[in-house]
């Protein structure tokens, strides 16, 4: 465990500060580099007792270092076939057994992934993690499989589907296109992608993110997309008491829309906080009692993809999928608005005071999730109007309030426990180790 901490220490140095968190995955098989078997084991040797007694072992391990790890956000279950995801060769059904087990204990506190949710380690709730997402091949058969997982048993409501766009076989030139810069500057694959994460509540992505950062119609189209993905909190309204005075409550209460494809994982918390007008200094803050960010989902019932099979001389090839015109998609149970109310006594000196509102992390309790809206401060927090106390009236904000570009900040971030950074920098010379 140790070393796995020292390891991990090193490779996800300065994230915090960044406000980036991982989503590890462990490999024993990955071509054109050294294959990682354990030492003593015969490489390729998934299935004997001694491979099966030391799995158990170290997913208990990769627990005990990850289940709590605040950098963490989800676990992809890997190990299994090359690059870890599940084929040459597939797992048997005793390994997943055994390992969706171990993975399972080792990690109640993160969600889990794999390859093929609807047919793999299955009964563990586990997420899905599609590895050639929206691909032109798949999406008759990994696609279709999702949504209808998402259909039978609302999978993504409890956990994340995610993925990596593949641009190395098969009709990818088709969709999702030539190559990332491709897949997000062209309106043709970035519908087609947008419509797919929709379709199947998509959380996250690999691989389409080394687009071409100087392509201006790339960055615009990931602009689109990271709006489409994960989730998406938009403030319909705010309403709040415009007076405190000595007995009297400052009541809140907030309407908002998940406009994403997925609801946020955790329960995280929502703060009120009130502010010094003058320098924007924190002098009262309190969390609202029994919100729960995990049940403001988005919409459910995205148009589905036309599928049709292709006509020929090879009945093998998977059916193809078309969407409709973009003004006839759309989910057919649009997002509900969500109704928050907080009441709170707080007693501050005769003045009036900026409202703001924001998410925490729980690592640090700081404010890390944003709203989506252009009301926004530095460091992550969103003002709404201003209370007075003291028999001070308040009122709106005034049509000259400045706010920050959220999209510029650069201070959000979260905080991991000093006592595991120690724990961990005096055993930082194990890093080197080949890891159990």
């Amino acid at each position: 465990v140790v070393k796995i901490k020292a390891y991990c220490d090193n490779a996800w140095k300065g994230l915090p500060e960044q406000n980036v968190k991982v989503i590890p995955r462990v490999y024993l098989e990955y071509p054109d580099k050294p294959d990682a078997w354990p030492d003593g084991l015969r490489t390729g040797d998934y299935t004997s007792p001694e491979f099966q007694r030391r799995l158990r072992g170290f997913v208990e391990k990769l627990g005990k270092a990850w289940n709590t790890d605040p950098r963490v956000a989800f676990i992809e279950l890997g190990i299994f076939g090359k690059w870890g995801e599940h084929h040459s060769p597939a797992p048997s059904a005793e390994l997943q057994r055994l390992a969706g087990e171990a993975f399972a204990r080792a990690f109640p506190d993160k969600r889990v992934s794999v390859r093929q949710a609807w047919a793999e380690f299955v009964g563990h709730g586990f997420g899905e993690y599609w590895d050639s997402f929206a691909h032109w091949d798949q999406m008759a058969d990994n696609g279709r499989e999702i949504a209808a997982l998402n259909e039978k048993t609302g999978l993504f409501e409890r956990t994340y589907i995610g993925g990596e766009v593949a641009y190395d076989w098969g009709n990818w030139r088709i969709q999702p296109g030539e190559s990332p810069t491709a897949s997000l500057a062209d309106p043709r694959h970035l519908e087609f992608i947008i419509n797919t994460v929709r379709w199947v509540h998509c959380t996250q992505l690999e691989w389409i993110g080394d687009y071409e950062r100087q392509d201006g119609r790339a960055v615009a189209g990931a602009a689109q997309l990271q709006k489409a993905l994960g989730y998406r909190f938009v403030l319909d309204d705010v309403s709040y008491s415009s007076s405190v005075g000595d007995d009297d409550e400052l009541k809140i209460e907030l309407r908002v829309r998940n406009l994403g494809s997925a609801p946020f994982y955790y329960r995280w918390p929502l703060e009120a906080s009130l502010l010094d007008p003058r320098d924007q200094h924190v002098v009262w803050k309190e969390t609202f009692s029994g919100v729960d960010l995990r049940e403001w989902q988005p919409g459910r019932g995205w148009t589905s993809p036309i599928l049709t099979s292709p006509s020929g001389s090879n009945p093998g090839e998977p059916a193809r999928a078309t969407w409709p015109d973009s003004g006839a998609v759309g989910w057919s149970q649009p997002p509900i608005e969500h109704c928050v109310q907080g009441v709170f006594k707080p007693r501050l000196p005769k003045g009036r005071y900026l409202l703001a509102l924001e998410i925490l992390d729980p690592a640090g309790m700081v404010p890390s999730v944003c709203f989506a809206t252009t009301q926004y401060l530095k460091g992550g927090r969103h003002p709404v109007g201003l209370v007075g106390f003291g028999g001070v009236c308040g009122r709106k904000l005034p049509e000259a309030f400045r706010f920050d570009d959220q999209f510029s900040d650069r201070t959000l971030h979260y905080e991991v426990s000093q006592v595991a950074k120690s724990a961990t920098r005096l055993t930082s010379s194990t890093a080197k180790e080949r890891l159990p």
